[in-house]
């Protein structure tokens, strides 16, 4: 068995509702067994053509989940095809449950693990900033690191976002946790006055789905005061064109809100969602000067950025591994090096919230003036070269 079937084997027995499927040979995506996620409005539709499989709904904000019957065995991908139309132009906003993962490792990716690392000293902020800047990091959540514990912003969600370290009982570090917490390192090193804003979409085994992302996107919408948002996780879809009400959902932002997300690590042109939808900074991985070999790459990706071997802050775990030659390789003291394309998007991210801070300016001015080729360096297939 080679490491990538070992994975996707791990995901497949922790998400017991979980299936591969490839419509498209050789493009495959994994979806949520029997369920279909509806726009609210096309809900009378959508259960009066699917009323002989139909079971249960759960509604959400802007999204319900229509679960049908086990017994019926309804392939979810052709009957959302079907329920959509076959047109340019979908006829009811109706999609599979797509699970999303986290972007150091995917099935198909590397199997790169965090490493723990020396700690070093918190940025310092800006005192001269012209306005605070909020960063919404939807991800795995925050666990408490001096870098931010007694920052207020910290202090107004500790609870609910505490990331789970060890949620199968173990003794070891989950894949993902602390993914968060890293993600928001490397916003805090590019952007050190940003106020940030978490929201728990995927588990410490960093995999989440798009539901939960839809909930997140509705709650934020009527947050309604992020600047920026940062997305390190995605999915490929089973038609390879994006989900209708992801699209929405992220639109429902405001043009106000800039949106960035990692293009995936799977080294590759496949459209890799909500990235490439067109309102997204899609942000490669660098390795120095070239292309990381593990991240994607493409028409649809705007931005590029240093994705081996990052340095952030993280977790604090002592692992059951033993050490080897006086190195204990899983005893975290709150530091690690990561790679992934995870780690690049907040990178810009934080490019971008740092000039708007610097120079108070809105996040969409700043995000042009980023991503602007007239003053940057550019990279075939990667975009806009920042850091």
């Amino acid at each position: 068995m080679t490491d990538q079937d070992a994975r996707l084997e791990r995901l497949l027995a922790r998400h017991h509702d979980a299936t591969l499927v490839e419509p498209l040979p050789g493009r495959p995506a994994l979806v949520r067994r029997d369920q279909i996620l509806v726009a609210d409005h096309d809900v009378p539709a959508v259960e009066d053509a699917v009323r002989r499989w139909y079971d249960a709904r759960h509604d959400g904000p802007g999204v319900a989940r229509v679960m049908l019957r086990a017994a019926a065995r309804v392939d979810v991908c052709e009957l959302s095809a079907q329920l959509a139309g076959g047109a340019p132009h979908r006829r009811l906003a109706v999609a599979p449950n797509h699970l999303v993962h986290g972007q150091p490792m995917w099935w198909s990716g590397p199997a790169g693990a965090p490493r723990a690392a020396p700690a070093f000293g918190p940025p310092a902020a800006d005192a001269a900033a012209g306005r605070p800047v909020t960063v919404a990091v939807l991800d795995t959540g925050l666990s408490p690191h001096p870098w931010y514990s007694s920052a207020a912003w910290y202090a107004e969600q500790r609870d609910e976002v505490t990331e789970i370290l060890d949620a199968d009982l173990d003794y070891a570090l989950d894949a993902q946790a602390g993914h968060g917490t890293f993600v928001a390192g490397v916003l805090l090193r590019h952007a050190p006055s940003a106020r940030i804003r978490a929201k728990r979409v995927i588990g410490g085994d960093g995999v989440g789905d798009e539901l939960g992302v839809l909930h997140a996107l509705a709650w934020l919408a009527a947050w309604g005061r992020a600047d920026i948002v940062n997305l390190s996780f995605g999915c490929h879809t089973y038609d390879d064109r994006p989900s209708p009400l992801v699209a929405r959902a992220i639109a429902a932002l405001a043009r106000r809100t800039v949106v960035v997300a990692c293009a995936g690590n799977h080294a590759s042109d496949r459209p890799f969602w909500p990235a490439a939808l067109k309102h997204v900074i899609a942000v490669a991985a660098l390795d120095g000067d070239e292309r990381a070999a593990f991240s994607d790459y493409g028409w649809w990706v705007d931005a590029c950025a240093p994705g081996v071997d990052v340095h952030s802050c993280f977790v604090r775990f002592d692992g059951p591994r033993p050490g080897v030659h006086g190195i204990d390789p899983d005893d975290f003291t709150g530091y690690a090096l990561w790679s992934g394309t995870s780690f690049a998007a907040p990178a810009v991210a934080g490019t971008i919230a740092g000039l708007a801070a610097a120079e108070d300016l809105p996040a969409t001015v700043a995000a042009d003036r980023v991503l602007d080729p007239a003053g940057r360096r550019t990279h075939p297939d990667l975009g806009v070269v920042i850091g």
